[in-house]
This record gives C-alpha cells, structure tokens and sequence, in this order.
C-alpha cells in the first residue's frame, strides 16, 4: 500500500463503487449516519475519500453517499494497493480504529475474505515452487511440496481475532438457526453461548432446530435479567450501606473547639492541613445540606406509608 500523492476533485473525476468494498463493514447506526450528514452539511466534506488507481472507493462511502445526495463537493487521495484484498485489509484496519467493532462482526468480514485469502495462498504456493509432474502439479510426497494452507488461521489474522474464535464463527455461519445470528447481530449473545446453541441443536432435526435455539435463546434471556435485576440490588445496597456509615461515624462526632483542637494537636496538623480540614468540611456540609434537601422532596405525605 502506498500514498500516491495524487488527488482529485469530485468535479472533474467520478469515482467507482464496489458493492463488495462498499458492504465489507457493518452499516452505521442511523444515529450515526446522522451525525456524519450533520456535520457534512455544517463543515463541508474535509477528510478525503480514499480510492485506488481505478478510482474504485476504498474508504468514505458513506461520507461519498451522503455528499452526493446533498451536491457537496469532495476529494478523493488515491492510494496504490497489490490487489483489492490488500485495499480490503486496510480499510478494515483503519476502520477499526473508528469503530467499536466486535468479534462477530469482524469474524463476518474475515468470511467475506475467504475467498480472496484462499486464493492469495493457492498463488503463493505456487510461486515458492517444488518438485512437480510434467503438468506443472506439485508431488505431494515431495520434499519441496508446502504444507496445505490453513484458511481458518489466515482469516483469524486477517480481522485480528483469535482463531479458535474464528472456527466457532465458521461453525455458527454454516449451521447455527437464523434465530441464534439474529441475537448475535444485536449483541445479546457471545460467540461462545452462539456456539454452545448451535451445537445442541445440531442432531435435532432440521425443522425442530429453530424452534430448540429459540428455546435456548429465551432460557438465556431469563438468566441475564435475572443476573441484571441481582446486580442492581447489589449496586444499590451497596450505596445505601455508604450513606449509612457516613451518617454511622458523623453522629459520633462532637464539634466542641476543645475536640477539635485535640484533634489537631493529635494527628499533628500542620497550617496547610489544617486549612485543607477547613475545605474539606465546608465541603461535606454542603454534601449532607443537598442529602437535606433531597430527603426533603422524597418525604411522603402525612398518612401515607
């Protein structure tokens, strides 16, 4: 991959979209698209669309979208890339640094890969060469014969996750039911408990496997409502056990001067601390005076529990 140099005006050269560059990534969040045509509208487009030496778009294709919706001009930086796996690559690198992209997410992208890796690898071994027949195969016995490129590996590191992950992905896209990608495209599942599903439903038949996710599905649901709900009174005690030691030790306390010029002298003030004592306590008197006031306002009606 190299910078060329080279830019261009979306008024003088019209650049080449790719459906296969342009659905690579995840699609923006509405929320998203919205601030990006937000900020277009208000800025004007500054960052530079990447394309190749064909003018194919590598990077910016929503930003590409939305300034041809609205006739805002743009640039485009050309960039020189070996192949469209290379220019691939790099726009998923770059991306990830943008987004917050998750491991079935990535893992999606890797599949889109696959055949490209394939292919990359297949002509690399051709290229390093070996003994072969007069047909230009390689021997498999022979002792110059690569070993057989291992696909899954090289899709792992081509998204950067790990390629036990990248095998359960493999698993789930072929054989898991709509039901368990749907949850994993929402994020309410893991790749683990995706994978755990699409193995226990696997020697169902096939029209009972939908339904069996869906079971497993729910059954996981409840668990981590039941998890959250736990975690909430958790937070909760918590805080109340906060207040309560506070108010525990501050009604021990008894600010006479000659208790506190005891406790000066005790712990052996010096001017700054004792100055910082002062702040400080201003401080918690103004805490527990907004603690007075809140309680205030949560004071239920006389007669009423």
């Amino acid at each position: 991959m190299k910078n060329t140099g080279i830019i261009y005006s979306s008024t003088e050269r019209t650049p080449v979209v790719l459906p296969e560059m342009a659905e690579l990534l995840p699609p923006l969040s509405e929320e998203q698209l919205g601030a990006l045509e937000a900020d277009l509208l208000k800025n004007g487009c500054y960052t530079s669309i990447i394309v190749n030496e064909d003018l194919v778009v590598i990077d910016g294709h929503n930003r590409k979208s939305l300034c041809d919706k609205h006739g805002l001009p743009y640039q485009m930086l050309v960039f020189a890339f070996d192949d469209l796996l290379e220019a691939k690559q790099w726009a998923l690198d770059t991306q990830k640094g943008r987004r917050n992209l998750d491991k079935w997410e990535l893992g999606k992208i890797a599949l889109k890969l696959k055949p490209e890796l394939e292919a990359r690898a297949k002509s690399n071994q051709s290229a390093a060469g070996g003994d072969k027949t007069d047909k230009g195969a390689l021997l498999v016995n022979s002792p110059k014969a690569l070993p057989p490129v291992n696909t899954r590996k090289e899709m792992a590191q081509a998204v950067g996750i790990g390629d036990q992950t990248m095998g359960r992905i493999m698993q789930i896209n072929e054989h898991a039911p709509a039901a368990v990608k749907e949850a994993l495209d929402k994020k309410e599942l893991s790749i683990n408990q995706g994978y755990q599903i699409t193995k226990q439903v696997e020697d169902l038949p096939e029209e009972q496997r939908e339904q069996a996710a869906q079971e497993a599905l729910d059954i996981l649901r409840a668990k981590k409502e039941i998890q959250e709900k736990d975690a909430e009174i958790d937070r909760e005690g918590k805080i109340a056990g906060v207040f309560c030691k506070a108010y525990e030790k501050a009604v021990l306390l008894d600010p006479t001067e000659e208790n506190v010029r005891i406790w000066a002298k005790c712990t052996r003030m010096t001017r700054d601390e004792m100055e910082d004592t002062v702040k400080e306590s201003r401080e918690l008197a103004e805490v527990f005076r907004t603690i007075a006031d809140l309680m205030e306002r949560l004071l239920p009606e006389r007669g009423t529990l």
